[in-house]
């Protein structure tokens, strides 16, 4: 787990939600044989909203790709719930809940 990750569990747990840590793997593309080419595996998992969660405080570049990733996975997976939080949705849910300071991965 990275910081903010961390941080995010610490606050989950704080709040008694419960959470699971990268409990699954979506394939996304897989070539003519079934091998998987690309997958995603989204942070958490918060079984009693049934919503999967993505964390990132990355580069625009990387933020691109996950959006990239979660838009497969919706076209694949349509019933899967799954939200990401970039880096201004994480420094506000650290500031909201009384994290410091926004960790830094």
């Amino acid at each position: 787990m990275n910081p903010a990750e961390k941080a995010f569990a610490r606050l989950l747990d704080f709040y008694g939600i419960p959470w699971e840590y990268e409990p699954r793997t979506f394939v996304l593309r897989e070539d003519e044989q079934g091998n998987v080419l690309e997958a995603f595996t989204p942070d958490f998992y918060l079984p009693e909203q049934d919503l999967y969660v993505e964390l990132t405080t990355t580069s625009p570049r990387q933020i691109s790709q996950k959006t990239r990733k979660i838009r497969l996975l919706k076209e694949r997976y349509p019933d899967v719930r799954i939200r990401l939080f970039r880096r201004r949705d994480v420094a506000f849910i650290f500031q909201k809940f009384g994290e410091d300071e926004e960790p830094h991965v």
